[in-house]
């Protein structure tokens, strides 16, 4: 079902998707999707974001996992995830056939659910090279200049572009957030 109100959403924009055609892409009956989701659209939709977002963080994670150092990491994650939200035809779509309202959502309810999600998501991978106690804070604020500047692109930097990224990240990330170095022992002498 969520596969279908994908597909509807992408065929008639998000706007004027009904139940009844995501059933009959689905190829069930109305009743039998408003006993899977209760709520009807609203939580179906609210499930396909859920699944959207985590196929995302799990596609991040395979990105991330393959960098070499701490400037790795940092680059890693401003370029794949800009590309990730370039790349979303659904967003796309979604953008296009209400932005304003959708913008709206995006400032008012959700930004604060998908900042919360990504800092959860994101601080354990950042934690090895910074540590836990700045983790979070360092997953927060990629995470709220990555939606910035794929909301609002700039025409200095492209954070989809590993070069640039990896220049806007040595300019702003890694002093504020570069590795503590840990003191060694003294010597005995």
């Amino acid at each position: 079902m969520l596969d279908a109100a994908r597909t509807c959403c992408e065929r008639y924009g998000m706007d004027r998707v009904t139940v009844d055609d995501i059933a009959a892409e689905a190829g069930i009956s109305r009743a039998t999707l408003y006993r899977l989701f209760p709520g009807g659209k609203d939580v179906l939709f609210e499930s396909l974001r859920t699944r959207e977002s985590l196929a995302f963080f799990v596609k991040l994670r395979d990105h991330v996992s393959a960098a070499d150092d701490f400037e790795d990491v940092v680059v890693s994650v401003l370029v794949a995830a800009t590309r990730a939200l370039r790349e979303d035809e659904h967003l796309k779509i979604t953008l296009a056939s209400r932005p304003g309202e959708v913008l709206y959502e995006l400032q008012v309810t959700d930004v604060s659910h998908i900042v919360e999600l990504a800092t959860e998501f994101l601080s354990p991978l950042v934690a090895p090279s910074i540590g836990t106690a700045r983790s979070s804070e360092l997953a927060e604020w990629l995470t709220r200049v990555v939606l910035s500047y794929f909301l609002s692109p700039s025409s200095r930097v492209d954070l989809g572009d590993r070069a640039s990224a990896a220049r806007f990240a040595r300019a702003f990330v890694l002093p504020a957030f570069a590795p503590v170095p840990v003191p060694s022992a003294p010597s005995a002498g």
